[in-house]
């Protein structure tokens, strides 16, 4: 059965991939870019098939109403996939505070506002997925790129909740985290702070020079991501988070275990703070 998807940024890289799989599936896209230029050439791809909306995911009120011209004049999304984002790669005291909330306008208030905008039509259908791309940077942590976590950690994490009110209704909702993957992410989709502090040069120099050596060779392949998207639309049970790529795995493992292994070796003092004849909280 054909589906009618919306996907934020489809211009490159991970957007462009889920839209060109969706096509070739013969499903419709109504995909969201920023230029003219980028709407006529998506448009090309698959004449009638390939739709292009101009969207600035931070404008809340343009978000609402493409999606309301969308479900008026094209049908019913029965996919809505929040993958516009960018990345920012700084030393937290060296970052400004102007480039955490520019990271978040996009990154969270933009996913945010496109599921609020499709949610609404899937719940009375009691239909519908939505996706929104985060990353293993929203599961793990690494230094020099806290706002980006910090903006994918928030994502996470709300995705997730909505998940499970929505879940009554028939609705779905994933977080696809992936790895490194040969989009242009760490290239033009990256923005870059300053160096200034030498404190910081044993830590964050060779993070930064590791990044732009694997620039275009990362391991992860955005055709199969696409595919690997696309079978998780067709099972009864999707899941609430799908990882991407085997060095995803490996790093958010880690990391996991890592956080585990605190928590168990402070558990006793944790425990210490309840009071004897507490209420224990449900789940």
């Amino acid at each position: 059965m054909t589906k009618l998807f919306l996907i934020t940024g489809v211009s490159s890289g991970l957007g462009r991939a889920f839209a060109e799989a969706a096509l070739q599936a013969g499903h419709t896209v109504v995909g969201t870019v920023r230029k003219q230029a980028d709407a006529a050439e998506f448009e090309q791809l698959r004449p009638g098939k390939s739709l292009a909306r101009i969207l600035d995911v931070t404008d809340d009120d343009a978000v609402f109403r493409t999606v309301d011209e969308i479900e008026a004049e094209v049908g019913p999304i029965d996919v809505a996939i929040a993958n516009a984002g960018y990345g920012h790669e700084g030393v937290f005291e060296e970052s400004t505070m102007a480039e955490l909330r520019a990271q978040f306008e996009v990154n969270v208030f933009g996913v945010v506002a496109t599921v609020k905008a499709v949610l609404p039509y899937m719940r009375q259908r009691r239909s519908g997925h939505i996706l929104g791309v985060t990353s293993m940077a929203g599961l793990i942590t690494v230094p020099g790129t806290s706002f980006y976590q910090g903006s994918k950690f928030a994502v996470e994490g709300i995705l997730e909740t909505v998940g499970k009110e929505v879940a009554p209704f028939g609705v779905h909702v994933t977080a696809i985290a992936p790895g490194s993957f040969r989009t242009d992410w760490a290239g033009r989709s990256m923005v870059r702070t300053d160096r200034s502090l030498p404190d910081y040069d044993q830590v964050m120099n060779p993070v930064r020079e590791h990044r732009l050596a694997a620039s275009g060779k990362q391991l992860g392949n955005p055709r199969k991501a696409a595919e690997a998207v696309l079978h998780i639309l067709d099972v009864p049970n999707p899941p609430a988070h799908l990882v991407l790529g085997s060095d995803a795995l490996r790093l958010i493992a880690n990391g996991r275990a890592a956080v585990d292994k605190e928590i168990e070796e402070w558990a006793e003092l944790s425990r210490s703070t309840d009071f004897p004849d507490g209420a224990q909280l449900p789940g």
